[in-house]
C-alpha cells in the first residue's frame, strides 16, 4: 500500500529545514559557537564552496520530509467498531477538526520518535567513537529536534486531503 502524501507539504517541509538551519546556523543564533567548535571557518574561501553542501542538504532534506509524510500516511488509526483504517484517509473522508488534529498529532509524534531513535541516537553514537566535543553533539542533536519538529508541523498542518 502506498500511503497518500502531500507533495506541496513535503517541498514546503523541505524548505522549512533550510529556513531553520539558516537561522540556526547563523552567527547570531549558534553559527559563532558551531564553527568554534568544529574548527570550520569560511573566511578566504570561495563562495561557491558552499553550493555542494547547500545542495546535498536540499536533497537530503527533501527524502527527510517524505519519508516523514509516508510514515504518517502509513500509521493506522482505530476506527470505529475496532477497524484500523490509514490517517490520511480520516482526513480525505472526514471534514471535521478533529481527524485533522489527530493526523496533526501522529505527525508530530511520529517526527520526535523518529529523531530520537535514529537521529539523536545515530549522532550521539557516532559523535562518541570520533570524539566530538559534548556541546558539539547537544548543539547537533537539538538543531534536528528543532528542524524535525518543524518539519513535522508542516507535514501535520497539510495533510493529503488538503493538497
Amino acid at each position: 500500500m502506498i500511503p497518500a502524501i502531500n507533495y506541496w507539504a513535503v517541498i514546503a517541509a523541505t524548505l522549512s529545514t533550510m529556513v531553520v538551519g539558516a537561522v540556526w546556523y547563523s552567527k547570531g543564533v549558534m553559527g559563532t559557537r558551531w564553527m568554534k567548535l568544529t574548527g570550520v571557518q569560511p573566511e578566504g574561501k570561495p563562495a561557491i564552496a558552499i553550493v555542494l553542501p547547500l545542495l546535498v542538504t536540499l536533497v537530503v532534506s527533501f527524502i527527510t520530509s517524505w519519508a516523514l509524510a509516508w510514515v504518517v500516511g502509513m500509521i493506522t488509526i482505530p476506527g470505529p467498531a475496532g477497524a484500523e483504517v490509514n490517517s490520511a484517509e480520516i482526513v480525505a473522508t472526514f471534514t471535521g477538526p478533529i481527524d485533522r488534529f489527530a493526523f496533526f498529532g501522529t505527525a508530530l509524534v511520529a517526527g520526535i520518535i523518529l529523531w530520537a531513535g535514529f537521529t539523536a541516537a545515530r549522532f550521539i553514537t557516532h559523535d562518541a567513537f570520533e570524539g566530538r566535543p559534548v556541546k558539539l553533539t547537544v548543539l547537533n542533536v537539538v538543531h534536528e529536534l528543532v528542524t524535525i519538529v518543524v518539519l513535522s508541523i508542516v507535514i501535520g498542518v497539510w495533510p493529503p486531503a488538503l493538497a
